[in-house]
């Protein structure tokens, strides 16, 4: 046997004021739509946004329901949109944000499971990464360059 030790790089910003520019607007939009949430249950709604290689901004919220799990992630809700609309555009950059009702997040919190899957689908569909920056309600913000530096043994089609 061996052992194989899987490592990763992010980049962290003390504040949401030293993203670049464009990146900064993009999180801004992030944060609009988060706050149009559909969160009545857990009271934690999240805001996507995400800037296309024609710079056209996409955004999507959490969607909750009362039959769990049926409702939809917000990078889930943006991407697939993003997917649906502009299916031969690839997307360059996601920014995600948090807040919740019952405390302010100051942590980044990274895209659950089932996004980050999503997220790798639209990677190799489009064979580009797409750069990802989280944060909280407020503080950090983190930078991935890619999808694989959150999910380094991404499932993909190449394993079907």
């Amino acid at each position: 046997m061996k052992e194989k030790k899987i490592t990763t790089t992010v980049q962290v910003f003390d504040t949401i004021e030293e993203l670049p520019p464009e990146v900064r607007l993009l999180m801004k939009k992030a944060q609009a739509i988060r706050d149009q949430a559909y969160a009545p249950y857990s009271k934690f709604k999240v805001g996507a946004a995400i800037q296309l290689e024609d710079e056209v901004i996409v955004t999507g919220s959490n969607q909750e329901n009362a039959a769990y799990p049926s409702g939809l992630c917000a990078e889930r809700t943006a991407i697939f949109y993003a997917g649906s609309q502009y299916p031969h555009k690839k997307m360059k950059t996601m920014a995600i944000c948090i807040k919740s009702s019952a405390k302010v997040v100051t942590e980044p919190i990274a895209p659950c499971g089932a996004c980050r899957q999503a997220i790798a689908e639209y990677e190799v569909k489009q064979d580009q990464p797409i750069e990802i920056y989280f944060m909280g309600e407020e503080g950090k913000v983190i930078k991935a360059k890619a999808l694989l530096d959150l999910l380094p043994l991404a499932f993909d089609a190449s394993f079907l």
